[in-house]
């Protein structure tokens, strides 16, 4: 059985596809990716998100906003959150980087949406 047409990722991206990117776009996602890896990230912060103390914290605050993305909530939408959120970056102050209270619950959409915004 096929998995359904969903859209692209890419935000504005109508395209429908049964993958997370579209053809147009899937490249693009897997070099922005390694780059990102590469040069923005950290042995520290690589480390981090490996770690159990990472993952028990990810699951509270996936649990503490219902599995919904918080953005999405707010301009009363609703979707599925994928990524737990450092509201302070993890690079901007590594003391935040096991706080509840720093942490929000995002679907990719708007996860990545951030990203391209505040780089």
């Amino acid at each position: 059985m096929n998995k359904p047409l969903r859209p692209c990722r890419e935000i504005n991206c109508n395209i429908l596809t049964r993958e997370t990117w579209c053809e147009s776009h899937k490249k693009n996602a897997q070099e922005t990716t390694r780059n990102y890896n590469r040069y923005n990230r950290d042995d520290n912060t690589e480390g981090l998100y490996h770690s159990g103390e990472w993952r028990r914290l990810r699951q509270l605050a996936l649990i503490r906003d219902n599995y919904l993305c918080q953005r999405c909530l707010k301009n009363k939408k609703r979707s599925k959150a994928q990524v737990v959120h450092h509201i302070i970056e993890v690079k901007d102050d590594w003391s935040k980087r096991l706080e509840l209270d720093n942490l929000e619950s995002l679907c990719h959409r708007c996860h990545n949406q951030h990203h391209k915004t505040n780089s």
